[in-house]
């Protein structure tokens, strides 16, 4: 009772506050406005849109979706059935999970988290107005935790339109927006606490953090900014307990958008890579790599056939802009080339010899991208891979040119990596950055050879 009650003090001095403002600033007197309004920057709106978040969360709620993922796992009675049975005496077991989506289209295209619709046998979609519709999966990618549903509506549906996620500004406004557990969509406010924000050990991420409260059932919803315009999908929390502990994050709009694009357009997501290596810049980066800038994306490596080889980026230069957008670290590099498919050319601002220099650089399509380490050249598996092999993941060896096991590079030539040492080949990022990171030493290889077998070994 006395957490209920300090909340209900919390949410009355708020209540007042906000209409303190009101009446402060907006209600029309005689010159109060006039004394006041010198004391202000002059492009300082006091607009109703930067307080009253009323029309923003109208136009929202109605965009926003339930979504309930239906899954069936294989039951056994015992451990001994698990490894040596012939599965005759297991049983299906049937799960749901619940979470939120945003309706992107009139026709019923549907954003939401790959998380939330993961292994789904069955996908149902509730609207604000409590309609239910069967839903089919357009397609998925893993890497940004985005998905793309369909629904077939028998009318028109109120959807939401796209912002610009890079026009964002740390300390903005913003409104949280799911429809978690089936009970109509809620909406929570807070701020833009940070942007661009690394998650990932890949740096394949980069998040807008916010200080609104988002909890589990709300992944998938929308991140509103005051004007009504999608500018995020929720995906996750920073919580130590599984619930709201103070910030949230969200994809931002301009990277959902382009995958969204892809998927319609041509089925899976277009990556295009710049090709370079490197390493965020700090004061103890700088001093280790004798440069005097602190901020940008330090090249120490370019990949071989990519467009940042072809165009002349050298080992030494820094990274300070793509285009007229900002480089302050890697997650501003990599933000900004997922918004890009291969192909487009970007302008790469770079120092170099204490110059700044502008370079012309055409994304290469990740796909046709190998990387080589110790010896081993790997390279993506193609669509027709999995389809092949009724696989998800792994990565394929391209060519072996270390010579302890050249008498194995006809078999190893066109096997799949499955793991290395029990760490999942997901991508080329993932298997490599470990392979480095281990340097000369032996590894366990799961292969996924020619013939369809799984085999282990150790080079």
């Amino acid at each position: 009772m006395k957490k209920i009650g300090s909340l209900l003090v919390l949410s009355l001095l708020s209540g007042t506050v906000t209409l303190g403002a009101y009446k402060l600033f907006l209600e029309p007197k005689s010159n109060t406005i006039t004394t006041v309004a010198p004391t202000f920057s002059k492009n300082v709106s006091l607009g109703a849109e930067n307080i009253d978040f009323t029309n923003a969360a109208d136009m929202a709620v109605h965009s926003v979706v339930h979504v309930k993922n239906v899954t069936t796992q294989r039951v056994y009675r015992n451990p001994f059935e698990f490894f040596f049975g012939n599965g005759s005496g297991s049983q299906q077991q049937m799960q749901i999970g619940t979470g939120s989506g945003v309706i992107i289209s009139e026709d019923g295209y549907i954003a939401t988290n790959n998380h939330v619709i993961q292994n789904a046998s069955e996908l149902e979609v509730t609207l604000n107005n409590n309609k239910s519709y069967k839903a089919k999966l357009i397609g998925t990618d893993s890497k940004m935790d985005i998905a793309l549903l369909k629904i077939d509506a028998d009318e028109k549906l109120p959807y939401m339109v796209f912002g610009d996620s890079d026009g964002l500004r740390v300390g903005e406004w913003v409104l949280a927006v799911g429809n978690p557990y089936n009970l109509t969509s809620t909406v929570t406010a807070g701020i833009v606490s940070a942007k661009a924000r690394d998650l990932s050990n890949e740096g394949l991420q980069s998040f807008i953090q916010t200080d609104a409260a988002v909890n589990p059932g709300n992944s998938g919803g929308a991140l509103v900014n005051t004007r009504g315009e999608l500018i995020g999908i929720n995906t996750m929390i920073s919580s130590p307990t599984g619930s709201y502990a103070g910030y949230s994050f969200a994809v931002p709009s301009n990277i959902t958008r382009k995958i969204i694009e892809d998927l319609m357009q041509f089925g899976n997501v277009q990556r295009g890579i710049l090709g370079v290596e490197g390493a965020e810049l700090n004061s103890a980066a700088a001093e280790h790599y004798g440069v005097s800038e602190t901020q940008g994306f330090y090249v120490n490596g370019i990949t071989k056939n990519s467009g940042a080889e072809k165009a002349g980026i050298q080992e030494g230069d820094v990274i300070i802009k793509l285009d007229d957008k900002r480089v302050r670290g890697f997650s501003d590099l990599t933000s900004y080339i997922n918004t890009k498919r291969p192909n487009e050319i970007v302008n790469v601002t770079v120092i170099r010899n204490e110059n700044e220099k502008i370079i012309p650089v055409k994304l290469t399509k990740k796909e046709l991208i190998t990387y080589e380490v110790n010896g081993i050249e790997f390279e993506e598996i193609t669509s027709s891979d999995k389809k092949e092999f009724g696989i998800t993941f792994g990565v394929k060896i391209k060519d072996v040119t270390n010579s302890s096991v050249s008498d194995y590079a006809d078999y190893l030539k066109g096997s799949i990596v499955l793991s290395v040492d029990n760490v999942k080949a997901k991508d080329i990022d993932t298997i490599t950055k470990y392979l480095k990171e281990k340097g000369n030493q032996r590894s366990q290889y799961q292969l996924l050879t020619k013939n369809g077998t799984i085999e282990r070994v150790i080079f």
